[in-house]
Parts: structure tokens; sequence; C-alpha cells
């Protein structure tokens, strides 16, 4: 293994790995971290105290982040008729359905949200190699199935996003930018904790929350205290 760089080095100055942080310590250290050319992701990894192996303790729900995620977000909508027009005007990158169905078939991504009308969830569902993978699929339960297409796409736009558990009984997720203030990623953290401990199954036992985990693009991981994350959620 090569030694580390000098980035790296400096930041391993700043803390200690084997100390648990309040959210708002985390924000604070993340962001006295030597600066890249880029505005980093904050994002948090949550280890959750249920079975992701059984179909009774899935976790999986929505949450609208009071001061959005800072994600530009290429939306497209497979709709047909006046909704085409109607998705468009509101702000989606592409919409339409047989053209539109042809190119995602062909492996063109370069979107990251899909919403769709219920009439045309047949054909979407055969789209499940494309966009499957990519945790792209729409679904009625995240709202990105529905005939309000305006209504989804401006909820995407300012900040919706879908959580769900994965197989290691993690939920991962992007909550702001390095730009953001730390109270904005303060207030977004805690509406993520929130949502999932709503989404908590009945099925699931002992502490919910495991561990969690606050990082940016290219800085520490940094654990954090959930009896001071929870308590203040």
């Amino acid at each position: 293994m090569g030694r580390p760089s000098k980035r790296i080095r400096e930041i391993a100055k700043t803390f200690d790995v084997n100390k648990t942080f309040s959210v708002a310590e985390a924000i604070e250290l993340l962001k006295k971290c030597p600066t890249v050319k880029f505005d980093q992701s904050i994002d948090i990894s949550l280890k959750l105290g249920v079975d992701p192996r059984k179909s009774d303790q899935s976790v999986r729900g929505t949450v609208s982040l009071p001061n959005g995620t800072g994600k530009v977000m290429k939306i497209i909508v497979f709709t047909k008729g006046d909704k085409v027009k109607e998705a468009l005007a509101a702000g989606a990158e592409y919409a339409g359905n047989e053209e539109l169905f042809e190119k995602v078939s062909g492996g063109w991504t370069d979107f990251n949200a899909v919403i769709a009308t219920p009439d045309m969830m047949r054909d979407v569902g055969k789209l499940g190699k494309v966009l499957g993978p990519r945790g792209l699929m729409p679904t009625p339960k995240a709202g990105t199935v529905t005939n309000d297409i305006v209504k989804a796409i401006q909820e995407l736009k300012t900040g919706k996003i879908e959580f769900k558990i994965d197989r290691h009984g993690v939920v991962n997720c992007m909550v702001g930018k390095m730009s953001f203030g730390s109270k904005e990623l303060e207030e977004n953290i805690h509406s993520f904790l929130n949502a999932v401990q709503k989404a908590k199954p009945a099925a699931a036992k002992g502490d919910f929350f495991a561990s969690m985990v606050i990082s940016s693009t290219m800085g520490p991981g940094l654990k954090i205290d959930l009896r001071k994350a929870v308590g203040s959620s």
C-alpha cells in the first residue's frame, strides 16, 4: 500500500477515529478538512437494527429535505397526450412514450429521476434492467407513479428523496452539499432521521438505530453519537 497523500495525512490530524461526535460537531469537522475543487456531497450511512432478509423488516420511505439536496435534478416522465406538454412545462428534461422508451432501453441514462403516469407502467416495467440497478424505477410509494406529474416534479426539484435499506441493513443518503450552511445540513439530517424513524417496521426489535456515519465525498467518515442525534431529531 502506498503512502497516504498529504491531504489525507492532514485530515487524519483533525479528529480521533475512535471518537463519536454530535451531528453539529461532525459537520464542522468536515468543513474544516482541506478543500477540493468541487462542491462535495454530504452523505449519511445509517445502520439499522433489522434483518433485511425478512420482508416484514423492510425499511423504505420518502422525505422532503427542508433545504433540498443541492443536486441538479434531471427528470424524465413517461406519459402521453397533453401530459407530455404539462411535464415539460413543469421542468422535466424529457417527456413522452415510444421514443423515450426506445432511447432508455438503448442504454441512455442521462437523468437521475423517473416519473410515470399509471397507464405507462406496463411498458416502464420492461425497462427494469436499465432503471432497477440505478434505483430509478418509479413506484407509487415514492410518489413517482402518479397522474399529478406537476406535483411530483416540483417535489423532486425541491428536495424530496427516497430512501431504502440495502442488503446489509444500511440506509445511505445524500443530505446536502458542503456549500450548505451548517444549520441547513443539520436540519436536513434531522428530517432524514425522523423520516427513517417513522418508517420503523412493527417487527423490528431492540435498538432501531444501530450506528451512523457522516462523511463528505473526499473526507473522512465520522461516527455519530446516536443518543444525541436521535434525541435532538
